[in-house]
């Protein structure tokens, strides 16, 4: 089981931009998808955005494409969620997680098997 630690998380004015990091432990940190989940106040984890074990291939929710950008960087074993044009809507305990999953950008919470302890976004209007 790989370990993942997210960071990044705070404060940011609407029209603004925040990067989050996830930093994963672990064996075969490569060999894994990821993702990006959400969780606003008084509601259920969403999918905001996922990339394959090689970084080849995204998805993005339609709440998010365009402005947000998913990366990682196997050397470093870390993963990324750039965001740009944060809305109010966007605050939320952002999570990343990993996915062993057959398919290459899995965006269901079943499909993945490991979580970070998740960091909070809060945009203000």
């Amino acid at each position: 089981q790989v370990q993942l630690v997210e960071s990044g998380g705070g404060l940011v004015q609407a029209g603004g931009s925040l990067s989050l990091s996830c930093a994963a432990s672990g064996r075969s940190f490569d060999t894994y998808a990821m993702g990006w989940f959400r969780q606003p106040p008084e509601k259920e984890r969403e999918f905001v955005a996922s990339i394959s074990w090689s970084g080849v291939n995204t998805y993005y929710a339609d709440s998010v494409k365009g402005r947000f950008t998913i990366s990682r960087d196997n050397a470093k074993n870390t993963m990324y969620l750039h965001m740009n044009t944060l809305k109010p809507e966007d605050t939320a305990v952002y999570y990343c997680a990993a996915s062993q999953s057959r398919y290459s950008t899995p965006t269901s919470v079943r499909q993945y098997n490991a979580w970070g302890q998740g960091t909070q976004v809060t945009v203000s209007s």
